[in-house]
């Protein structure tokens, strides 16, 4: 659970507004990409449409020009009397041309194309006009050579073979504009299919972290709510890599716990209430023979019988009593506990202990080392509940010592406080006692009933004191039992 919370967790919210901004780039990408496509396309258009134009222009000034060759020819052989004014107007259509073809120019190679081809027609200009002028009164000889031979051969062909240049340099243009845009249609496919691919990978991205960062968890916890209410409350829930789902699964996880703390609160609940039915009738039949043997022994005692007789009787009274207190200090624990403080001494409180001990310690052949100060030992507290708490306590490390072995006793005094340390040398505690458990406590005897240390804290701290346990060094238990020397009344 703690490795799988190192992973770094992210918010709902930021998954989603980082999915949302991977979207919205695709979007802009794509938009970017055609945008830059549809200009492209454009400009191409635009070009390849001038250049068209272009050469349509040249040829039709060409066509004008040989319109006006032919006004020049009607004029000499047909005498044609319009052939002057069809050619000032065939004139004027081609300065309307080179006048577009002037605007239409773009680069330096295609300007210096159009100016040679206007030069070119200035020079057709000055020499036809002349021609046209003169023709009625220069020789036929000398008309037909400048027709035939000066006019055709030098300044048409001229025009026409700066006209075929110009149009070849337009055809090259054409077909470079082409290959560009085939390059570009290429590459404009190329950069549309890119966010088509990023958004299929984002796609698949998203469904494979979706299922795990959000399907997955959601499956755990409905699996983990089945087992919580199938009662199968120590199943968890794995942590989430999404903060919400992780703060949901920790939600259920606590629910899971304070729900088996309340099982167990309403188990010890159940077992304090059969405890609470059981323990009156075991100390109500156990306290009738009591009273019987007491009775008998009291009645028994006469000044008569010898001293050991006499003895013996009183340590059987003495006996009973001690039972009769601690049956009703038993009764007593399933019940809020209120000590009647009185002065004692814990010499004498530590002896009342160990008496009904001494048969078990003989036994086993355990001796006692005790190290108490008769000095100023003086308490102001229940003895009777301090005594069956040491008892009880002492009764455990007996059982639990082995034979030949020594307990030791330790008393330290200080002006408000006493500490008692009982130290065995057993095999140590197989658990670790609960101060909040109201319960018996798990039992290694055979015949124990596991309510001696329970009674011994809740005992304690109805004496305003507090009841530790530690393992001792070498093996054994060390017991500490600290309480104020005087409580109140």
């Amino acid at each position: 659970m703690n490795k799988a919370k190192t992973r770094t967790q992210k918010s709902l919210r930021q998954l989603l507004l980082r999915h949302d901004l991977i979207f919205v780039l695709l979007i802009v990408l794509t938009c970017v990409a055609g945008g830059a496509g549809i200009h492209f396309w454009q400009q191409s258009s635009r070009e390849f449409s001038r250049i068209n134009r272009l050469i349509q222009e040249i040829q039709q000034t060409r066509g004008d020009l040989y319109r006006q060759m032919k006004e020049l020819f009607d004029a000499y052989f047909l005498d044609d009397t319009k052939a002057g004014q069809e050619y000032d107007e065939y004139t004027r259509s081609v300065e309307a041309h080179f006048t577009q073809l002037r605007g239409m120019a773009s680069g330096r190679d295609e300007q210096d194309a159009v100016r040679q081809l206007e030069q070119n027609y200035r020079d057709f200009l000055r020499e036809t006009r002349d021609l046209l002028e003169r023709h009625n009164t220069l020789p036929d000889d000398q008309l037909r050579r400048a027709l035939n031979t000066d006019l055709e051969s030098g300044v048409f062909n001229r025009y026409e073979a700066i006209s075929t240049h110009t149009e070849q340099l337009l055809t090259q243009k054409q077909s470079e504009l082409q290959s560009r845009l085939d390059e570009a249609n290429r590459l404009g496919i190329a950069l549309l299919l890119l966010p088509v691919a990023l958004a299929a990978l984002l796609l698949m991205f998203s469904r494979f972290y979706l299922k795990r960062a959000i399907a997955r968890p959601i499956s755990d916890m409905l699996r983990a709510t089945s087992e919580i209410r199938a009662g199968r409350l120590d199943h968890t829930v794995p942590a989430a890599e999404v903060t919400e789902l992780a703060t949901l699964g920790e939600a259920i996880n606590h629910m899971a716990n304070d729900l088996a703390r309340s099982q167990e609160a309403l188990l010890r609940s159940e077992k304090q209430a059969a405890q609470g039915a059981l323990v009156p009738m075991l100390a109500h039949n156990i306290r009738n023979p009591l009273a019987a043997i007491r009775a008998t022994a009291q009645v028994a005692d006469s000044p008569e019988l010898y001293p050991e007789t006499r003895e013996a009787l009183s340590d059987i009274m003495d006996a009973v009593d001690r039972l009769e207190r601690w049956t009703g200090a038993m009764l007593a624990y399933l019940h809020p506990l209120k000590p009647n403080p009185a002065p004692c001494k814990l010499s004498a409180i530590l002896q009342g202990a160990l008496a009904p001990l001494q048969k078990k310690l003989k036994e086993k052949n355990i001796t006692i080392a005790l190290e108490c100060d008769a000095d100023d030992d003086t308490l102001f507290l229940d003895e009777h509940l301090l005594e069956q708490a040491l008892y009880n306590l002492l009764a455990n490390a007996a059982d639990a010592s082995p034979p030949h072995s020594e307990i030791h006793i330790a008393c330290r005094r200080s002006n408000a406080h006493v500490e008692i340390r009982i130290a065995d040398r057993g095999h140590g505690m197989p658990f670790k006692p609960d101060a909040r458990a109201q319960t018996p406590s798990p039992s290694t005897k055979r015949f124990g009933t596991g309510l001696g240390i329970p009674f011994a804290f809740k005992a304690c701290e109805a004496l305003g004191g507090h009841l530790t346990f530690h393992a001792r060094e070498n093996g054994g238990t060390v017991v500490v039992v600290e309480m104020p020397r005087m409580i109140a009344g």
